[in-house]
């Protein structure tokens, strides 16, 4: 009887990953890109621009005075998923409560496309938009892998010169797609978000062939000297938040400050898709808000 069971249990087994082998090579033939967001296309004006062949979406308020706020965000989805519909919510939200203008890329995604061609995208972006718009009023943002790709960028443009933004504000950022920290672990057992094994198959066809122990794929090996303003938000409840703090003190090492604003019992990207308690969801995203705001007063 036991043996029939496990004949069973390995023929499924199979299955399984002959499912799983099927999806991953449909993958790496589809181009995943984000849809239009037409449920917010009610109170917000959204533009789509080319950028590289890829889709550039710029969205503004449609009433009131837009300020001259400038927010470049990355959204995040472990470099395999395009923009969910919280993004959406979260964006139209953030673009109404700051006025501001947001300008989110559609970048390329894995297992399709890997680090190199996510970079050849947005870095050329950003030194575009850098040239045209004033740098006192830009802030760059991402969210999970969104939020690594964000600091990524600006470690390597800021080694080239390149000037960096007003702020740099990451929500839950992921930062090192190896997660061998080892608190990692512990706080597993807190996160009902995501999962570490599963990330890490994200993240090494996030890499390709030779981008595993790249800053560029792990901004926590990055060279943070030359870096600005940066706010961290994380919850302690994310197996992200470990590196959080690795980073934090990585940077104490460089002579920057990293404003680490860290939310006890908060899950993976609370803000964004509202899970959780809702005081906590509140606290954040008032926080963000004021931070956003606060990038209309002039560098001291």
């Amino acid at each position: 009887m036991k043996k029939k069971v496990a004949i069973v249990i390995f023929g499924i087994l199979l299955i399984l990953i002959g499912i799983g082998l099927i999806v991953l090579a449909y993958l790496k033939f589809i181009d995943i890109e984000s849809k239009e967001p037409v449920e917010i296309e009610d109170v917000c004006n959204v533009k789509i621009e080319e950028f590289d062949r890829r889709k550039v979406f710029v969205v503004t308020p449609k009433e009131g005075k837009v300020s001259d706020i400038k927010i470049l965000y990355f959204h995040g989805g472990s470099y395999m998923a395009e923009m969910s519909d919280d993004h959406w919510n979260f964006i139209k939200k953030l673009v109404l409560d700051t006025k501001s203008t947001i300008i989110i890329p559609d970048y390329p995604l894995t297992p399709k496309y890997n680090y190199k061609d996510v970079y050849n995208m947005v870095e050329p972006l950003y030194k575009e938009i850098v040239e045209k718009i004033d740098v006192n009023n830009l802030i760059v943002m991402g969210d999970s892998a969104g939020g690594g790709l964000a600091l990524g960028l600006l470690e390597k443009v800021s080694q080239e010169d390149i000037v960096i933004p007003n702020k740099t504000i990451l929500i839950s950022p992921w930062l090192d797609v190896r997660l061998t920290n080892s608190k990692i672990d512990e706080v597993q057992k807190e996160d009902k978000e995501l999962k570490k094994e599963a990330l890490k198959v994200a993240g090494i066809a996030y890499a390709g062939d030779d981008g595993i122990n790249s800053y560029l794929v792990n901004p926590i090996d990055g060279d943070l000297s030359k870096l600005g303003d940066i706010t961290i938000m994380t919850g302690t409840k994310d197996i992200l938040n470990p590196d959080v703090h690795v980073l934090e003190e990585r940077g104490k090492e460089q002579g920057i400050n990293i404003n680490v604003k860290e939310y006890e019992g908060a899950g993976h990207i609370w803000i964004i898709n509202e899970k959780g308690n809702s005081n906590l969801i509140n606290k954040g995203y008032q926080d963000l808000v004021e931070m956003v705001n606060e990038t209309k007063k002039p560098r001291p």
